[in-house]
């Protein structure tokens, strides 16, 4: 069960770039959660993976001198879960289909890959900790770079090209 949830059901295990297919796993399976329970569920989702995958992290790296092992994914999935919140909310207030605002979908997987990747700034203090807090930690602030930014590109986009 540990392996089962910090590689987000082995998806972790995909060659190459573990955490670009952790990331795209999260958007159909966050997709998911928005139609069976909206936005709040996808809020609620994020906080129980979160959690569960700070448990298994903690369990799977304990003893190992690798402090981040690439096949654990769950820290992905919870940062791009976070990256897809506007969306969520929007498309909900809006009374329009999650998916008609694809372009934000794009948007937030390149963003939120951008900033964990480079992690520029806090995202690289939280994943030098080196700890399961760190691991976790620098992907959810990820997301919350990413989710900035795709509130910013959407007010962009409306202001300028509408």
């Amino acid at each position: 069960m540990i392996r089962f949830i910090a590689t987000f059901a082995f998806v972790g295990y995909l060659k190459p770039a573990p955490g670009t297919w952790g990331s795209l796993a999260a958007l159909p399976t966050g997709l998911g959660l928005m139609l069976l329970a909206g936005p709040w569920g996808l809020v609620l989702g994020t906080l129980t993976i979160f959690a569960l995958g700070l448990w298994a992290t903690t369990r799977m790296i304990a003893g190992s001198a690798n402090h981040d092992p690439s096949e654990i994914v769950v820290d992905e999935v919870a940062g791009q879960w976070i990256a897809l919140w506007p969306l969520a909310f929007g498309a909900a207030n809006a009374g329009a289909a999650y998916t008609a605002l694809w372009p934000g979908w794009v948007a937030a997987f390149m963003l939120f890959r951008l900033f964990d990747i480079t992690k520029w700034g806090p995202v690289g203090w939280a994943d030098r900790r080196g700890d399961p807090l760190g691991v976790m930690l620098d992907d959810v602030i990820a997301g919350v770079f990413a989710a900035v930014g795709v509130v910013i590109l959407a007010g962009l986009f409306h202001a300028v090209l509408m």
